[in-house]
């Protein structure tokens, strides 16, 4: 007897998704961050998509399991380097530095959307915009670039708001037994 699980696609992409939207509203210079983009960082950005990744990996499904696990934990370093140093724990961390932190991410990801090229219209869109993202919030450390901080934001809205997209429409496809959004 076969057993079937459910698609743990949708709560990464929604992690990722809403997380983003929060961080990136933030960036876009509309409130400064708190306890709410820490904590979905931590919790759903962070635990969950590691939690997914994990069970991508059960399901054999190297891509989504290397993507969601890896995002996952850069939620949470992400947090991390916000919080340690209020903590006490380590010195902040110089912007430049941070650029080069969001940098590598975004070389990261520039492969990660060479292997959607052959995947759904929303996933390219989803790592070719978190790839430029990743680029623009690098350039906005390393210049101190206010502009570009906000245009980062803006840009990070979309990127967030279209992983969100697909997540819901995944879980709607399943819920209805057929497409409802096309993706």
């Amino acid at each position: 007897m076969s057993q079937t699980t459910a698609n743990p696609a949708p709560v990464g992409l929604l992690g990722f998704g809403m997380t983003t939207i929060l961080l990136n509203i933030h960036n876009a210079g509309f409130f400064p961050i708190s306890a709410m983009i820490l904590g979905m960082g931590i919790f759903y950005g962070g635990i969950a998509q590691v939690i997914a990744g994990v069970l991508e990996y059960k399901k054999g499904n190297t891509f989504a399991y290397t993507a969601f696990t890896s995002y996952g934990m850069f939620w949470l370093t992400l947090v991390f380097l916000i919080v340690a140093p209020k903590m006490g724990l380590t010195a902040p961390t110089e912007h430049a530095y941070m650029g080069w932190y969001l940098f590598v991410w975004g070389v990261f990801t520039f492969f990660m959307w060479i292997g959607t090229l052959k995947k759904g219209p929303v996933l390219k869109f989803i790592f070719g915009s978190l790839t430029v993202l990743f680029f623009l919030l690098a350039i906005r450390d390393w210049t101190g670039s206010a502009l570009i901080g906000t245009i980062a934001g803006w840009e990070g809205i979309v990127c967030g708001a279209s992983a969100f997209y697909l997540g819901v429409a995944e879980v709607l496809e399943e819920a209805c037994g057929r497409k409802v959004l096309p993706f």
